[in-house]
């Protein structure tokens, strides 16, 4: 049998979660084997810029991060399953790949 690996990630988690929710419905109502979401881990970027663009008076810090969490999805894939999985509305912040699995 052949299985989909859905790897999800987005710097919004909430949105990320949804998705996530729709493809578990898509799963249940199609009878198909799933694994997952599992979470991979969150990756962290930050950056440190000084406050004074002159470089004169107090030496102040801002702090900034963004987060990227992911998801990773396993589904057993029969036809009907994979159209309905790609017709899901995924916002602009989300990246999906699906990779088929012999």
């Amino acid at each position: 049998m052949q299985k989909a690996r859905i790897k999800l990630s987005s710097n919004n988690i909430g949105k990320l979660n949804e998705i996530c929710g729709m493809i578990k419905d898509i799963s249940d109502k199609t009878k198909v084997e799933m694994h997952g979401p599992i979470p991979l881990p969150t990756k962290i970027m930050k950056i440190t810029t000084r406050k004074t663009v002159c470089g004169d008076g107090k030496a102040s810090f801002d702090n900034y991060e963004m987060r990227i969490h992911k998801r990773l999805i396993d589904l057993g894939v029969d036809e009907r399953a994979l159209r309905l999985v790609m017709r899901v509305p995924i916002p602009e912040e989300v990246q999906i790949t699906i990779d088929l699995l012999g």
